[in-house]
């Protein structure tokens, strides 16, 4: 039902995209000088330019968080095969994916050589790729750590997810110029290429209790990305309190306007249109949760008439036990919905 679902709505998608593009006269692509954000001009047209984003956040369904999906040892190229054709046969364009600072801190070569691999899974696929540099979620309690990970906790939601690069390194300054170069190592490694479809430097700066304090990181990130010069737009998303002074800072920052949003069709619509007042291209980074009435019958015609690409969050159930609900305790039954 949903392959049929996602056909018509890349039609629908397309046809709105094309009109909007046209009736705002864009011309061609306006280049900006290095290091710049990109110019409401130029951010159109590149999203006039790509196929209708329909995605999903993806992790293989043998890796427990972003450690032990990019780690030499527990890195799962066939898996990732398999799983990827699965996307593609369901009908999905593109997937969100996230690294992990310790493990380029440990084996930068390695890691490169791993996301060149992936990269070619992917586009065997068809499918584009969103990489992600960062990340405060810190459902574990734990720093991020290198080795054999930790098993899930049966019954409990993304048990074992660490934050990347870790929440003491976010306001330790002596540890930002390693983070200076990671940052610029991954994207000068990726920059231009096609296979990469955008940058999002930052997941849910602010969370696990770190509010503001990741903001100067956040802005950090966008300059040390911007030095390189990709040819990928670079966003964060807004994913909580959309009118703070801190979610408003990540959507100005932004080359695309992006969100997560895990609300009710009410809720969808109001954050669509606090993103949209930026008057740049929108997407919807993370979204699809069943219990409050997000669900794809509730969302897909939102996205489409808005002209949202989208990611709903998860493709398999894994390790990361992420069809569990938040909250869900050690020991939970499977949720009915």
């Amino acid at each position: 039902m949903y392959t049929k679902m996602f056909c018509k709505l890349s039609i629908m998608v397309s046809l709105i995209s094309c009109c909007y593009a046209a009736d705002l006269g864009i011309a061609n692509e306006v280049m900006n000088p290095s290091g710049k954000q990109w110019s409401q001009e130029k951010a159109w047209q590149w999203y006039k330019g790509i196929r209708p984003i329909r995605g999903c956040n993806y992790l293989p369904r043998t890796a427990v968080n972003m450690t032990e999906m990019w780690q030499k040892q527990t890195f799962d190229p066939k898996t990732i095969d398999q799983e990827l054709g699965w996307a593609e046969k369901a009908g999905y364009t593109d997937v969100r994916v996230f690294l992990q600072y310790m493990v380029w801190q440990d084996d930068a070569e390695g890691l490169k050589k791993r996301i060149g691999e992936f990269l070619t899974i992917a586009d065997k696929h068809n499918i584009k790729t969103m990489l992600i540099l960062f990340c405060d979620c810190s459902f574990a309690g734990k720093d991020p750590y290198l080795g054999k990970q930790h098993a899930p906790v049966p019954g409990v939601h993304n048990s074992q997810w660490v934050p990347s690069p870790g929440l003491k390194r976010v306001t330790d300054r002596t540890a930002w110029p390693n983070l200076q170069k990671y940052v610029k190592d991954i994207i000068g490694s990726f920059g231009n290429d096609e296979r990469v479809m955008v940058w999002d430097l930052y997941n849910e700066p602010g969370n696990s209790g770190m509010g503001e304090k990741s903001l100067p990181l956040v802005e950090a990130a966008f300059k040390w990305a911007r030095s390189t010069n990709p040819s990928q737009p670079l966003t964060v998303g807004a994913w909580a309190d959309f009118k703070s002074s801190m979610s408003q800072r990540l959507m100005e920052l932004s080359d695309i306007v992006s969100f997560h949003g895990y609300d009710s069709p009410g809720g969808l619509n109001a954050k669509i249109k606090a993103c949209s007042k930026f008057s740049r291209p929108v997407i919807c980074t993370e979204c699809l949760r069943r219990q409050v009435g997000n669900t794809f019958e509730a969302f897909l015609p939102i996205f489409s008439e808005n002209q949202i690409g989208w990611y709903n969050w998860g493709l398999v159930a894994g390790r990361t036990q992420t069809y569990m609900p938040w909250g869900s305790k050690k020991g939970d039954p499977m949720p009915k919905v």
